[in-house]
């Protein structure tokens, strides 16, 4: 049975393009475009794939990525009346995610045209920067649907608003710090010993980044735990004055919003968990499959944030229905907002 063609991985290499040696089967980094052996001197299974199809796919899913958020940061950007601090944070994951996918262009693009260490340490710093930017959101709004069900009363109040302007500059510092991380230095190009499942961070990076993650998740997990309590106390008190609890309807909307809470979780867990867990026990010596493998499903979890945060929301489908279609069906502006729509 013949090997598969070789194919050096853009993550991983910093030449993706680069051919294999005759008779070893390696690739050779150092080789340039004017030093590639002829083809007919390669037997058929050491002919090298040009483009990794793993590539391919990110760069795709980065696309959709940066189309799809695109128009989510286009309608808030356009329309003042969502400026309200629900909405600048889903702006703010928008943008997120908006950058991640003109990251993963952006990376395709230079791995395989500037074959440059330079532009390549710049995209990474970008994906990691945004994808950072991403999750801090997520937490951001989570804490924001928190505090507007602790505090129902007292939440649209310029207190509230200023607490979000300082969540915003706090998640966005914090992410770019991280993104500059690789750009400064913080890199394994110079030794590849210390570099992990991703190119050009260390294994010491994106330790500190799944570590992060975690943490981060375990207390979207603690949040969630205490709206679902709120929201089902709210419900139970509402259905007691009308004698009967399952048959009240708020009660039944109420479980819908409980489902849609979990649904949430664990879709963001889903995506970015084996990654997570990849990236702490593996390292640059384990099969590039594997990398993509996990990678790829994180970076869908930006595809899926517009339709769970943005696409949902009643008054960002109504600011939609008029970009798109200049009218709101009567269907979207009659909606009553449920407790399955938290």
């Amino acid at each position: 049975m013949s090997e598969e063609p070789s194919v050096t991985p853009s993550w991983l290499a910093p030449d993706p393009t680069a051919w294999p040696s005759v008779g070893t089967g390696q690739s050779d980094n150092s080789s340039s475009l004017g030093t590639f052996p002829p083809e007919d001197s390669l037997p058929p299974s050491q002919l090298p794939l040009l483009v990794n199809p793993w590539d391919i796919v990110l760069c795709s899913s980065g696309t959709l990525i940066a189309c799809e958020n695109a128009l989510v940061v286009l309608v808030i950007w356009q329309n003042p009346a969502l400026r309200a601090p629900m909405f600048l944070l889903i702006g703010s994951l928008a943008l997120a995610d908006l950058l991640a996918g003109l990251g993963l262009v952006l990376h395709f693009i230079c791995a395989y045209l500037l074959h440059s260490d330079s532009a390549q340490l710049l995209t990474v710093g970008l994906v990691v920067a945004s994808f950072s930017a991403s999750v801090f959101s997520l937490l951001a709004i989570t804490i924001d649907r928190y505090l507007s069900l602790y505090y129902a009363l007292t939440y649209n109040s310029e207190r509230t608003a200023a607490f979000t302007y300082t969540m915003l500059i706090m998640l966005w510092g914090l992410s770019l710090c991280l993104g500059l991380l690789p750009v400064t230095g913080v890199n394994c190009l110079s030794e590849e010993v210390t570099c992990s499942v991703v190119r050009p961070l260390t294994k010491n990076n994106i330790a500190v980044l799944s570590v992060s993650f975690l943490l981060l998740f375990g207390l979207m997990l603690q949040l969630y735990v205490q709206i679902c309590k709120i929201v089902m106390r709210h419900a139970h008190q509402i259905a007691l004055q009308h004698h009967f609890l399952a048959a009240t309807p708020h009660y039944v909307t109420t479980r819908k919003g409980v489902s849609t809470l979990a649904i949430i979780l664990g879709t963001f867990a889903a995506c970015w968990m084996p990654f997570t867990v990849y990236s702490l026990i593996a390292d640059y010596t384990y099969p590039p499959l594997y990398t993509y493998a996990t990678l790829v499903p994180a970076t869908y979890n930006s595809v899926i944030n517009p339709v769970i945060y943005a696409f949902r929301n009643q008054e960002i489908q109504k600011a939609l229905w008029l970009v798109c279609c200049g009218c709101v069906p009567t269907s979207v502006a009659q909606r009553a907002r449920t407790p399955s729509d938290v």
